[in-house]
């Protein structure tokens, strides 16, 4: 690769958690076991990732002119990530998100979109000039569609590397499917874009294949527990994931999509990245929060070592 430059499109939002013993049911009136306000937004934790981990990162999203946008740009600053695309919209609120986290650390989250699903595919081509110097984009979809297909589209004609996180889950055409180098869907997400009952490692398979038919050149889902599944077009292997404590997998898709752009910037082989993204994945989990649960070089490096001892 020419650059060591990554592209994050995407979203950033406030992230409100509280911990709950149990999901509430309808109707049901809980007492919750704690709360935390953490900076999130699958596209600021993806571009947080990025930046903890050593790369150099632009971010190009739209917040509101409020106090949680001042914190969220503030915050994304100290990690490292570039914001001078980040957008201030005075006729938006700044996305927000609204998590509950059991004691299993499984999450159900409801999210306020506010100026995430303002940012514009004009938005996107008023930066061109960053998709010329840039080797990797990364997008997922809590931005309008339009914006990430003019994303992935510009990226294509800078010759960048295209990596996209399909979440949240939702049907997309094949024509922007077909310009994805590498899609990093949950099994949900995988079942919603093929149509398959993802419940296991051969069914996986089964719907990755199913995405490369349709024209994306690698598919490697990420399967919770169980790791990671590859599905290229010369061969499928499973990784297994570091086994840990689980605490809070808010931003665990996050970090592996993150640490996977990551490593191929960096020019490792998929079968490096692979493990690395799984391992900055297992880590982020073992903490609470998005974006403060994603570890720097040297924390990765503690734990790996750790692992293998």
């Amino acid at each position: 690769m020419t650059s060591n430059k990554i592209i994050v499109v995407g979203s950033a939002n406030m992230d409100f958690v509280v911990g709950v013993k149990h999901f509430p049911r309808p109707g049901e009136t809980l007492f919750g076991t704690s709360f935390g306000m953490f900076p999130g937004g699958k596209g600021a934790n993806q571009a947080v990732c990025c930046a903890k981990l050593g790369a150099a990162i632009h971010f190009i999203g739209r917040i509101g002119m409020d106090i949680l946008g001042e914190k969220l740009a503030a915050s994304m600053q100290r990690d490292g990530v570039q914001v001078d695309s980040l957008i201030r919209d005075e006729g938006a609120s700044t996305g927000i998100a609204l998590i509950t986290v059991d004691r299993a650390g499984q999450n159900e989250i409801v999210v306020v979109s506010g100026g995430n699903m303002k940012l514009t595919p004009g938005d996107i081509e008023s930066k061109d000039e960053l998709f010329a110097a840039a080797s990797v984009l990364l997008v997922q979809l809590e931005i309008p569609r339009e914006t990430v297909i003019r994303a992935v589209s510009l990226a294509k004609e800078h010759n960048l590397l295209t990596i996209l996180n399909p979440a949240p889950a939702c049907k997309l055409p094949a024509s922007l499917l077909r310009m994805i180098d590498y899609l990093t869907p949950n099994e949900t997400e995988a079942a919603i874009l093929t149509g398959i009952n993802v419940k296991d490692v051969s069914t996986a398979e089964k719907a990755g294949k199913k995405l490369l038919d349709i024209g994306v050149k690698t598919v490697i889902m990420t399967l919770g527990r169980k790791g990671s599944l590859l599905v290229a077009p010369e061969k499928t292997r499973h990784f297994p994931a570091p086994r840990v404590k689980a605490v809070d997998t808010t931003a665990a898709g996050d970090a592996f999509s993150g640490a996977l752009a990551v490593s191929l910037v960096e020019g490792k082989a998929i079968e490096e990245a692979i493990p690395f993204a799984n391992a900055v994945a297992a880590l982020s989990v073992t903490r609470m929060g998005a974006q403060g649960s994603l570890p720097a070089r040297q924390e990765l490096s503690r734990f790996e070592n750790a692992l293998h001892q």
